[in-house]
């Protein structure tokens, strides 16, 4: 996390109940809080009578009756999702059992570049690898019901098949993972890539939208300014990495002490992975040199 960033966790939305966040949207939390889904995954219920329901969440039966209850005498038209992580698809199959749904949104679960030796095994740490759509969204390709659109937005970085969702009526878009309010987003090799995630946020960054709904956490205020913030942040994390390494500290786990001050234990993982997605990142625009492709236990020096 970074004091660079305003972020807001004032958010005391209660585990399983439906609030209204507009007059067209409910959001559910799922109870899977953690370091990094913050208070629980943001379930949301989009429209009145015929709804969609955007991030269904993880497969546990206390979140899914949550959910049900919630859209109980509606109609759900549409199960979306915005990328395929365990804390965000898993229930759409319990969900669209119960409902007859079409689940839509991303598609199966990728790696962001070929495999390294070693790797599966990394990839399927918090993939949902069983989740297929009943239909992939393109880029810019539009679901509709009663008195709502959305329309998917193609934000590859924190996963390689990250969608946002831009609701036209509230003027409103759901981020996902890829821009929350209380943290910023983890970028984690094969999962992700630090250079789509640099270019999704660029082309964030353009949008009209001011207020975001992200997968954890409350809304984001002011997102054209957050997502500058956001950018800088990772402008000044690649800065650090450069300096680190003309100080000579070739490698992830000596960059990772000198960059993360006072780092949550909870984090050095993360924070070591996404110190490997901007040195992939480094290494793609040619700032950065190392010994055959980037890898965690790598040596990295500074391009001559």
């Amino acid at each position: 996390m970074s004091a660079d960033i305003p972020f807001d966790r004032d958010f005391d939305s209660p585990v399983g109940q439906a609030m209204d966040v507009t007059p067209l949207v409910r959001r559910i939390v799922a109870p899977n809080p953690s370091a990094f889904t913050f208070t629980g995954t943001c379930t949301y219920v989009i429209g009145h009578g015929h709804v969609a329901i955007l991030d269904p969440g993880p497969d546990t039966p206390e979140h899914v009756d949550a959910v049900l209850k919630a859209v109980a005498g509606e109609t759900v038209t549409h199960v979306v999702v915005t990328h395929t992580h365990r804390d965000h698809s898993p229930a759409a199959a319990a969900v669209k059992a119960a409902t007859g749904a079409m689940v839509v949104g991303c598609g199966p679960h990728r790696a962001a570049r070929p495999l390294h030796i070693g790797e599966i095994n990394a990839l399927d740490a918090s993939a949902d690898t069983d989740f297929t759509p009943d239909h992939a969204l393109a880029d810019g390709e539009a679901i509709a019901g009663r008195g709502w659109t959305l329309t998917a937005l193609a934000t590859p970085g924190h996963t390689a098949n990250h969608l946002a969702f831009a609701l036209r009526e509230d003027a409103l878009l759901f981020s996902g993972d890829h821009v929350m309010a209380w943290a910023t987003s983890i970028v984690a090799p094969p999962d992700g890539a630090m250079g789509d995630y640099i270019r999704s946020l660029e082309r964030l960054g353009t949008r009209a939208e001011k207020v975001y709904l992200p997968g954890h956490g409350g809304p984001v205020r002011d997102a054209p300014a957050f997502v500058r913030d956001y950018l800088d942040h990772r402008i000044a994390r690649e800065t650090a990495i450069l300096r680190g390494l003309e100080r000579s500290a070739p490698t992830i786990p000596e960059l990772v002490r000198g960059i993360y001050i006072g780092l949550d234990p909870r984090l050095v993982g993360a924070a070591s992975l996404t110190v490997l997605a901007h040195l992939e990142h480094l290494v793609e625009t040619g700032r950065v040199v190392t010994d055959g492709p980037p890898t965690i236990d790598g040596h990295f020096r500074l391009a001559s």
